[in-house]
């Protein structure tokens, strides 16, 4: 998804595997080596309060055309960052799944999240877009390859199950209508999961039970400003990519690649003394705000954010406001 104001480009990004993140130190105005550590989000465990440290593991060397064969002594801490012993749950946040201009309510879509198949169609009767297993109760046939029948049920290829948009089973065809009423026995219903539409997102908990049914009232999508600020334009779109929304995060977190990866297509701040043709030079980049649940970076540019699990954006600074 795209974000513009006037003479400005902001890009949000909302992919949909769990991510690794590098924190870097504030003000990074040199070139220092850290080993990318696990997770602060996944690896935080037990009651008492950590530290996660990230350390220069190579020392500069005495010229730049020689590299020290030194042995490297104890390393130096970086950055500290008090855990305080919380633990990230990943399956307990909502996730978007498709912007709905991408959306088809004529027929059902299959999508995965977390390695969860799941199955996102438009129920017309509730008017809601509903995310369901997407594997029928009976013979686990995928609910996503099936169809929306003409009373608005989803419908299963296999062998006709009807569920409607709480998941209960309305119809088994090949059950006698004078036998026993075995579509309302529990075994016959599909797992639903919550569902909301925000921001012109389908976005879905990843948790059946229900418990969660009415999570919506106790925690709601991440709100992000500028997709409701009206001096801002919108474009939303989808695309499906080969390989997990960690490794296009952790890309999109990176200015650093843009000159290079990007050569040609993108503009970049042209440097004061060029070092090579694509104009890398070093970034300036300062954390405002650093906890569990994400953080806040400033760069010359503009102001960037990361909302755990996934979302990522970023936005130019208004006009006339300094670092």
């Amino acid at each position: 998804m795209e974000l513009a104001r006037t003479s400005s480009v902001s890009t949000i990004h909302v992919p949909t595997s769990i991510s690794k993140t590098q924190l870097t130190k504030p003000n990074l105005l040199n070139f220092q080596f850290n080993p990318i550590p696990s997770s602060s989000f996944s690896r935080i465990h037990g009651k008492t309060s950590s530290k996660s440290k990230l350390f220069t593991t190579i020392s500069p060397s005495p010229s730049p055309s020689s590299v020290s064969t030194e042995s490297i002594g104890p390393p130096e801490p970086e950055v500290e960052v008090e855990t305080k012993g919380e633990k990230f749950d990943w399956y307990a946040q909502w996730y978007p799944l498709m912007p709905v201009c991408d959306l088809d309510k004529r027929v059902p879509h299959a999508k995965k999240v977390l390695g969860l198949d799941v199955v996102v169609w438009w129920d017309r009767n509730e008017s809601e877009w509903k995310v369901f297993d997407d594997a029928c109760p009976h013979r686990l046939a995928p609910l996503s390859e099936g169809r929306i029948d003409q009373w608005g049920r989803l419908q299963c290829v296999y062998h006709g199950w009807c569920f409607n948009g709480s998941g209960d089973c309305k119809l088994i065809p090949q059950a006698p209508p004078d036998g026993p009423p075995v579509h309302t026995f529990k075994k016959a219903c599909v797992a639903a999961y919550p569902s909301t539409l925000h921001h012109d997102i389908v976005w879905f908990w990843p948790n059946t039970d229900p418990q969660y049914k009415d999570i919506i009232l106790k925690k709601q999508p991440p709100f992000i400003p500028e997709l409701e600020d009206p001096s801002y334009t919108r474009t939303m779109g989808n695309r499906d990519i080969a390989y997990g929304y960690d490794v296009l995060v952790e890309n999109l977190m990176d200015p650093a690649h843009v000159p290079y990866a990007h050569y040609g297509i993108m503009r970049t701040q042209t440097p004061k003394v060029k070092v090579d043709r694509e104009g890398g030079r070093p970034v300036v980049l300062s954390v405002k705000k650093l906890d569990i649940n994400g953080f806040d970076g400033d760069q010359e540019w503009g102001i960037s954010k990361f909302i755990a699990p996934c979302i990522f954006y970023a936005y130019t600074k208004p006009f006339g406001e300094s670092r």
